[in-house]
């Protein structure tokens, strides 16, 4: 009978785990996405520059109307976490901001949250 319990607790146990490695999307470099609306006052999974450091710079902190860039994966990296962060470029070559090249992203959370949208 212990045989049998511990048999179906390690199936269950197995079970959750896989629910809990799901992968949203495989990434590869190249890969063209937009980006959506907010829904709140701030990205949360992408990373943009403070705002003092692109005064610093000599950007333009009244262009934070990002939605509808076009943007291009131009680099990965996968976190011990189990997050994965992309380097993104604009397409059209512009610079964010006119001061910073690449942002990066957390890929999964972004295309989870609308942040990011498939191209």
């Amino acid at each position: 009978m212990k045989k049998y319990i511990l048999l179906v607790a390690l199936m269950l146990s197995t079970l959750g785990l896989f629910a809990q490695s799901e992968k949203i999307a495989d990434v590869k470099v190249g890969d063209v996405f937009e980006i959506g609306k907010l829904q709140t006052n701030t990205y949360k999974n992408i990373q943009l520059p403070k705002l003092n450091i692109i005064k610093k710079r000599g950007g333009i902190t009244l262009d934070l109307n990002l939605e509808g860039s076009i943007v291009v994966v131009t680099g990965i990296k996968s976190k011990k976490d189990g997050t994965t962060i992309v380097k993104l470029k604009r397409q059209d070559g512009t610079r964010f901001f006119r001061t910073h090249k690449i942002i990066t992203a957390n890929i999964n959370g972004a295309l989870q949250s609308g942040e990011l949208q498939a191209k």
